[in-house]
């Protein structure tokens, strides 16, 4: 069994993490998953939250914000195919913290033109965008 993952995160336009470590932690559709080197085949959705991960070699704990996609896990390999990602460190916190407000506010609101679907979906990526800083 190796010790090391190959971890790929990649959005529609464009690849932000190509590189060995030794545990990724993953929001799922349905939770948060933990992948280590031996983990079995998986195939699955992705929720919105914060992706962390150990770098190879003993490096810092790195979090990303993602929301929605695909995770595929093989033979010590992990490939995230998320529809929307972002490095925490590139993240513009008081932005996200307004984000959210808006958001919660669109989501309470009682108006007939508001979609509580794309409301709560707009929630979910502000606060996806919040976690990932304050973990980081």
């Amino acid at each position: 069994m190796a010790d090391l993952l190959e971890l790929e995160i990649a959005t529609p336009a464009r690849q932000l993490v190509h590189e060995q470590v030794s545990d990724v932690q993953i929001p799922g559709k349905d939770g948060y998953l933990g992948i280590l080197p031996g983990h079995a085949a998986l195939l699955g959705l992705l929720g919105a939250g914060a992706l962390s991960y150990a770098a190879g070699g003993g490096g810092p704990r790195r979090y990303l914000a993602i929301d929605g996609g695909f995770l595929e896990v093989l033979e010590d390999h992990v490939r995230v195919l998320a529809d929307s990602a972002e490095r925490a460190e590139d993240i513009d916190v008081e932005r996200a913290r307004s984000d959210l407000q808006r958001a919660q506010e669109q989501l309470a609101s009682t108006a007939a033109d508001a979609d509580p679907v794309v409301a709560l979906a707009a929630v979910n990526h502000a606060q996806a965008r919040i976690d990932a800083v304050e973990r980081r």
